[in-house]
């Protein structure tokens, strides 16, 4: 998923609509509001969802990011 809408960032508050884990999409499709997705359901909704032309806010690049070790402010 490439598109990206202005809007605020995912927090781990936000949950998949489809299976309430982590959301890292968002999706706001045109005058009826916007629906959260994991990765996995987003990828696999992503074809449905353009074809309505939603707007698709994507931030699973985060999930590729695996930190070695604890920040200092996470200890």
């Amino acid at each position: 998923m490439t598109a990206a809408i202005a809007s605020a960032p995912l927090t781990a508050t936000d949950r998949c609509d489809r299976c309430g884990a982590r959301a890292y999409i968002r999706v706001s499709l045109p005058g009826s509001g916007e629906l959260l997705f994991c990765a996995h359901h987003g990828r696999t909704h992503e074809n449905a969802l353009r074809a309505r032309a939603a707007e698709i806010h994507d931030e699973s690049h985060v999930l590729a990011h695996t930190p070695t070790s604890a920040s200092d402010n996470e200890r």
